[in-house]
Formats: structure tokens, C-alpha cells, sequence
């Protein structure tokens, strides 16, 4: 295997159903030895996480990466929370938005970049009301619509 495995890709396919992106980060993410060689093999799951603040660092709740099947008595927790890495500017400016009401961070999609480093795609984001889930969902079927009148 080349050095940069940068083809692996764990999305949270609801994200985009249930929340309105605010604005988007891209963060490292600190993980043991074998985490990273689970998550190099797409064994991670992101529905259900979320970040949060402890301590003026961020961290992520709720992302199962599964124990590495070759791993022994060091294998690692596949629910502990990790910790996120930005920069300090990038950390205030994050906290001051969530402190308005009703937004939240969560993350999109978790990757491994060209340099072989674990990154996760963070947003800022509003939960949709059920009014707006569907009006997402006819602009999405309308255009799938429209794509499939221009095939033919």
C-alpha cells in the first residue's frame, strides 16, 4: 500500500437531511495506532456524533470506530470521545457561534487526506424543521427529474 491513502471517505448520510450548514472546518483528528488502521479500513461509523467543548478543546462524541481485528490487549475503545485539532483562532471563532441558540457542531464526513492523516469535516449547523426536510426533498426530486428529461 502507497503512502497516501487518500480514497478512504466515511460520510453521515443524515447530515444533510436533518441539519442547514452554517459554516465548515476542516480539523485533524488525534487517534491511537489502532484506530487509524480500522478507520483505514472504512470500519467507522458517524451517525450520532457530535462535538463539543471541554476545557477550551474540541472533541467528538459518538463516533464508533470499530475495534482493529488484528489489534490485541491495546485494541482501543470504539466509542471513546477524540479530540479534535484546530487552531486556536479557528476554536474561538467556533465557540463564539454556537453560543447563539440553536446550533450545534457536527460532523460530515470523516477522511484520510493524500499525506495519509485522519480529517474530519466539521459544520456549524441549524437543525431543519420538518417543513424545510421536505421542501429538500422536492427541490431534490425535481431536479433528478429535470436530469432525466435531458437524457432522454
Amino acid at each position: 500500500m502507497k503512502g497516501g491513502t487518500g480514497n478512504i471517505v466515511i460520510k453521515n448520510k443524515k447530515s444533510s437531511h436533518d441539519y442547514e450548514f452554517i459554516e465548515k472546518f476542516i480539523a485533524g483528528i488525534k487517534l491511537s495506532g489502532t484506530e487509524i488502521k480500522s478507520l483505514r479500513l472504512g470500519k467507522a461509523t458517524l451517525a450520532d456524533s457530535y462535538c463539543f467543548f471541554n476545557n477550551g478543546e474540541l472533541f467528538i462524541k459518538g463516533m464508533h470506530i470499530a475495534e482493529y481485528w488484528w489489534g490485541n490487549l491495546n485494541n482501543h475503545d470504539p466509542l471513546r470521545e477524540r479530540k479534535l485539532l484546530l487552531t486556536s483562532r479557528e476554536l474561538r471563532k467556533i465557540d463564539r457561534k454556537i453560543k447563539e441558540s440553536g446550533l450545534t457542531i457536527i460532523v460530515i464526513k470523516v477522511f484520510i487526506n493524500e499525506r495519509g492523516l485522519a480529517k474530519a469535516e466539521i459544520a456549524i449547523s441549524r437543525g431543519k424543521k420538518e417543513y424545510d426536510k421536505r421542501e429538500t426533498l422536492k427541490r431534490k426530486d425535481a431536479a433528478r427529474e429535470m436530469d432525466r428529461m435531458r437524457k432522454v
